[in-house]
């Protein structure tokens, strides 16, 4: 494994608008680096805010080491915490989602209320102070819809994303929608490589023939610079989208570390479906027309999304380990959107299902070829992975403000 100055070298020495070395994809030492500088540092999309639709329902997720669990309390509001018993460290919770009054630890059955406090410890003598032994807490915020946590003591600002992305979800009401599916599968790849893949459409027209019937894979259709610099294309859609009350044009982070787009897809195509037809008839919050097209939001480093007029899909990847990542994605539609009725479930998940899968495959083939010792960095293409390009600088200028270096050791 790279020491912390090794790993500064591979940053430091690295080639512009070409791909990481082997070690920054492979090396365990490199996750745990990752892991210390951007994973318990930043704010990560944890799950949407309707899958925790009444008091104590609860979604858990796993950060490296750090398990923790979000919960939504008696008084409606959604927390985060460590799930971990404040007496001897069992998990509290080992179930991906579920519901329950009070978090009771299946070891000793410690109790701890919603909100994080413990009202309950058997025989813990008269010194015993429940109010000292409360959960700890994890930052916790919901954006519109979407809940994201931060494991930093201090975290960084969201203010700015916060507001610039609320007029952008509002009228897709995501708190007010309910989850029809989610699919959890584990990539074989490194969660950098499962990035890079989202953030180009080089490689959809060999790979994602499903999606392709109603997602543009030409770069140059949905090349945006700034609220007013895209397509003709792109330009009409945001001005028709604007007009019925739709905020779409391009706003982006400082350093690109998210972005919001509303775009067309292909021959007013509603929805990702085989036959490009809405999957649900019932339209999602305040959609206007059914061809509003796919609000693409990103944020690094663990989430993508698409909010259409007739249901939304959320991703969230979480790194297993140096080449295993976790991708989860769940589809949201109309609170009284009833299955079977206003839509096919089949129909509703088949394409991104397919895509995933798809991708899946491409992830793994690219790790297993950049094991080899004969891969070296290859260049990127300024046309088709400009997205890929601005993923990297950010990740690679992240690394190095907070890879402290290390003092060399003292002569003997």
């Amino acid at each position: 494994m790279l020491s912390q100055n090794e790993i500064r070298d591979q940053f430091q020495n690295r080639r512009p608008g070409h791909a990481l070395t082997r070690d920054l994809y492979c090396d365990h030492a490199t996750l745990q680096a990752d892991l210390d500088a951007i994973w318990l540092k930043e704010w990560l999309f944890a799950v949407p805010a309707c899958e925790l639709p009444k008091q104590g329902a609860f979604a858990t997720l796993q950060i490296g080491d750090y398990p923790v669990i979000v919960v939504r309390g008696s008084d409606g509001r959604i927390r985060a915490f460590h799930n971990v018993c404040r007496h001897r460290g069992q998990r509290l919770c080992a179930k991906a989602t579920g519901s329950a009054p009070k978090l009771v630890c299946p070891y000793h059955q410690w109790t701890y209320d919603l909100d994080g406090k413990l009202v309950w410890a058997r025989d813990m003598g008269p010194d015993f102070d429940a109010s000292a032994h409360g959960l700890k807490k994890v930052h916790c915020v919901d954006l519109g819809g979407l809940v994201y946590i931060c494991l930093a003591d201090v975290p960084p600002p969201i203010a700015d994303l916060a507001r610039t992305a609320a007029p952008f979800l509002a009228p897709s009401e995501l708190a007010e929608a309910k989850v029809a599916f989610t699919s959890t599968i584990i990539e074989k790849g490194n969660w950098k490589l499962v990035m890079e893949n989202n953030r180009e459409c080089y490689h959809c027209g060999g790979a994602h023939p499903s999606l392709c019937r109603t997602f543009s894979d030409n770069p140059k259709f949905a090349a945006m610079d700034g609220p007013d610099s895209a397509s003709p294309e792109i330009l009409a859609h945001w001005q028709r989208c604007e007009a019925a009350g739709l905020p779409s044009r391009f706003v982006n982070a400082p350093d690109f570390q998210w972005r919001l787009a509303r775009i067309p897809l292909l021959n007013n195509a509603e929805s990702y479906t085989m036959d490009s037809r809405a999957a649900v008839a019932r339209r999602m919050g305040k959609m206007p027309f059914d061809d509003a097209g796919s609000l693409l939001m990103y944020h690094y480093p663990n989430t993508w999304n698409h909010f259409l007029a007739d249901h939304a899909i959320t991703f969230r990847i979480l790194p297993i380990s140096a080449t295993e990542t976790e991708v989860r994605t769940t589809w949201l539609v109309h609170k009284d959107a009833v299955e079977g009725v206003d839509y096919d479930l089949n129909r509703l998940t088949e394409v991104w299902l397919t895509t995933n899968d798809e991708d899946r495959q491409v992830v793994e083939e690219n790790q297993i070829g950049i094991r080899s010792p004969a891969y070296e960095p290859g260049p990127y293409s300024p046309l088709q992975e400009e997205g890929v390009i601005q993923f990297i600088d950010w990740y690679c200028d992240t690394m190095q403000r907070r890879l402290a270096p290390q003092p060399a050791l003292a002569a003997e």
